[in-house]
């Protein structure tokens, strides 16, 4: 999925009304596995100047941006890290965790050509899912809108949850994060 809906799932499983830290935590973790890749993409392409076809064909399958990958959306640190928070009570670990773990399970669940290794260090295998979040050869054309209507939708979980403007404000820019790149596809292509 894209990163503003890992984003927003995450906070509307994990985020609560006047506990400011579980918020903040849920949404730090549902945005943690994704910031590696954008700190590598950003610097490739805007300071390396690296062509963006050579960026996402080529430097993203290499073995090294893979490696980190399997670190980054680890399915077994994750559920370490959620198990430690729940065994130990502390709910800003749990949200955190809880967050990442949600937004690694998803990725694993929509990724085909682009699917991580993420069972390392037991395994490099790699579920390469028969759904993709953007791949039209994978169904990409319809999980697409339908990750949008979700996430509004939990974006509306969030709004009726959080009654704060600053809360609120920060529910509609990351709506719109999310469903403004896909609104402007459709009607560029039709």
């Amino acid at each position: 999925m894209n990163t503003p809906a890992h984003v927003i799932f995450g906070a509307a499983a994990f985020a609560r009304p006047g506990q400011s830290g579980t918020t903040i935590a849920a949404i730090l973790g549902g945005l943690l596995p994704d910031v590696p890749l954008m700190l590598m993409v950003g610097w490739s392409l805007w300071v390396a100047n690296i062509p963006a076809q050579v960026v996402f064909d080529q430097m993203y399958f290499s073995d090294a941006w893979q490696q980190v990958f399997a670190i980054d959306h680890n399915l077994l640190l994750w559920s370490g890290a959620l198990t430690l928070g729940l065994l130990t009570g502390r709910r800003i670990l749990t949200a955190f965790a809880g967050s990442g773990w949600l937004h690694a399970v998803i990725d694993f669940c929509v990724h085909h050509d682009d699917a991580r290794s993420q069972l390392w260090p037991l395994t490099w295998w790699k579920f390469r899912s028969p759904v993709s979040y953007y791949d039209r050869a994978h169904y990409g054309h319809l999980f697409g809108p339908v990750e949008i209507v979700v996430s509004l939708l939990m974006c509306l979980v969030l709004w009726r949850r959080f009654y704060n403007w600053k809360a609120r404000g920060l529910i509609l820019m990351i709506g719109v994060a999310e469903a403004a790149p896909g609104l402007m596809f459709a009607l560029m292509l039709h």
